[in-house]
């Protein structure tokens, strides 16, 4: 905010309404939508806070018991910093009817590889014996 020389207590004199997104996100395109967006940042405290919001627009603690959490556990896993498990937050996305989806970066396939990567082959993912896909929340 200084490229406008406006500081924090500048804005506190204004008297604005506090903003809560969770009262916006009323479908499951707009909870997907804001994922989504969240995700494009690269910033894993506001992906984690976007989660925060959808849960609080459809309530924790049903989410956080579709999930297999207790309530207080989803509150922590979400808080900033927490950096939560993989498991719990696909857990968490089912719950919410949601699931994380790959897709291609760049103007055409491949252009993250390297050509030396190329001629060595792609590496195949090792499975563990668990699968990281989300079950949807039964409803």
């Amino acid at each position: 905010m200084t490229e406008y020389n406006i500081t924090l207590s500048d804005l506190e004199g204004l008297d604005l309404e506090d903003f809560d997104p969770a009262e916006y996100i009323t479908s499951d395109e707009a909870a997907a939508a804001y994922i989504t967006q969240a995700l494009a940042t690269n910033d894993a405290a506001i992906f984690a806070a976007a989660i925060g919001d959808i849960a609080r627009a459809r309530g924790m603690s049903e989410i956080a018991k579709a999930a297999g959490l207790g309530r207080e556990s989803l509150y922590k896993a979400l808080r900033p910093n927490s950096q939560p498990r993989m498991e719990t937050m696909t857990r968490v996305l089912g719950a919410l009817g949601v699931r994380l989806v790959a897709e291609v970066i760049g103007a055409g396939k491949g252009d993250a590889v390297s050509g030396a990567s190329k001629k060595a082959g792609a590496a195949k993912p090792r499975s563990r014996g668990k699968s990281a896909v989300a079950k949807p929340a039964a409803v």
